[in-house]
């Protein structure tokens, strides 16, 4: 975590669904800076042999700065993090968390919002709301859930929005027709989509195919990076060579090193951790890259891509 982190005290937890948690974050010096609706910190957890670091969205109102909430899936391939969050985190707990940055910021200038959350991806939408409000913008929100189990928020949501909100439950058999919807917006409409890749993957296969500007289709997803084979990487200015194991990714590695790479999303999608690779082959798996980029092979995202081989040599 960078000197800059906040260290933060845990004040309250709420069980918003079965498998949702929600945690209310207080500053421990001072108050905590307003921040814009999409925006994110990164939690380190003290956890054992290393430390866990996520991302999350901020749920709150971006205005009010006497707190951040977030809210946190337990999932079922979890890395540590979530589950380390549901399970030894207790209020009064002390956590470092980074500054909120923000890579899925609304546009301004969008005649109408829509949005599209699946699941948790509800999180950075409920700070959306609030301003929306203010600003008097032209939305709906369409949520995507299965069940009790990730529809958290579902019935604050719907008396709060009223006809702006259209909720879809896959338990009850309830599915949203994506092409329908998408093909039935005016123009000037901008959408945005934060939940599993699937969701994410098949809203954009829907706008390409009706033509929507690529600027108009915003998205947002925390995967958790997945393993893969264990690599070595040679860092070319000081000699090192560092081992990648197949559970760690290149950015933790690099970090139990004590080398500092930047970074905001650790995953994939904000580009500030690229990487100059200067030999070996890359595993690209972020969503930053463009394909011409990814052809080249100069560069990798460490926090989710690997080395295809068993080693690569990088610009550190």
């Amino acid at each position: 975590m960078s000197t800059d982190s906040i260290r933060v005290r845990v004040s309250g937890i709420e069980q918003v669904s079965p498998l949702i948690r929600e945690f209310t974050l207080e500053a421990i010096d001072g108050e905590f800076l307003a921040f814009s609706p999409g925006s994110h910190v990164v939690v380190e957890m003290p956890a054992e042999p290393r430390p866990h670091r996520n991302a999350y969205s901020l749920l709150s109102d971006p205005r009010d700065s006497g707190c951040y909430r977030i809210a946190v899936r337990l999932q079922e391939q979890s890395r540590g993090g979530s589950v380390y969050m549901h399970e030894s985190v207790k209020v009064g707990d002390e956590l470092s968390i980074t500054p909120p940055a923000n890579l899925f910021a609304p546009n301004w200038n969008a005649g109408k919002h829509l949005l599209l959350a699946g699941g948790v991806g509800i999180t950075p939408f409920m700070a959306y709301l609030p301003e929306l409000k203010r600003r008097g913008a032209d939305f709906e929100l369409h949520y995507l859930y299965r069940g009790s189990s990730t529809g958290a928020y579902r019935e604050q949501l719907k008396a709060e929005l009223g006809e702006q909100c259209f909720l879809y439950d896959s338990e009850a058999g309830q599915r949203c027709a994506l092409g329908e919807l998408l093909a039935d917006q005016p123009r000037g409409t901008h959408v945005y989509i934060c939940g599993p890749e699937e969701l994410i993957a098949g809203v954009r296969e829907v706008t390409e195919e009706l033509g929507w500007p690529a600027s108009h289709v915003h998205f947002e997803a925390f995967a958790a990076p997945q393993p893969g084979k264990p690599f070595e990487v040679e860092l070319s200015r000081s000699g090192r060579t560092v081992k990648v194991d197949g559970e760690t990714t290149l950015l933790e590695a690099l970090e139990d090193a004590e080398v500092d790479v930047p970074h905001l999303c650790r995953g994939g999608v904000c580009g500030q951790c690229v990487t100059r690779v200067l030999s070996g082959d890359i595993e690209h798996r972020d969503e930053f890259l463009s394909a011409a980029e990814r052809e080249q092979g100069d560069c990798i995202m460490p926090c989710v891509s690997r080395a295809s081989g068993k080693r690569l040599v990088i610009d550190l």
